[in-house]
C-alpha cells in the first residue's frame, strides 16, 4: 500500500527477480512520461521503492500523484 509521509506518496514494490522488477519499472516509465509526471525511485535486484511528490507544487502530494499512484498499482 501507498504510505503519505515526508510529503510524498512512498512504496516498495517487490517481485520475483530482477527481469520481473525491471519489466514493471519500464511499464512506469512510459506511463510517467505520458502524464509528465515522473516519479523519484530506486531499484536493487527485485525491490523497486517509488516516491511521488509534485515539485512544481512546492513538493507537496497533488492529485497528480495519486492518479499516477493508481496506475502504477495496475501494474501489479
Amino acid at each position: 500500500m501507498w504510505e503519505e509521509k515526508e510529503n510524498q506518496l512512498q512504496r516498495t514494490f517487490e517481485f520475483n527477480d530482477f527481469s520481473e522488477a525491471f519489466a514493471f519499472m519500464t511499464r512506469v516509465a512510459l506511463a510517467a512520461e505520458k502524464l509528465n509526471h515522473h516519479p523519484d525511485w530506486s531499484n536493487s535486484y527485485n525491490k523497486v521503492t517509488i516516491a511521488l511528490t509534485s515539485h512544481d507544487a512546492g513538493g507537496v502530494v497533488t492529485e497528480k500523484d495519486r492518479k499516477l499512484a493508481g496506475i502504477i498499482d495496475t501494474f501489479v
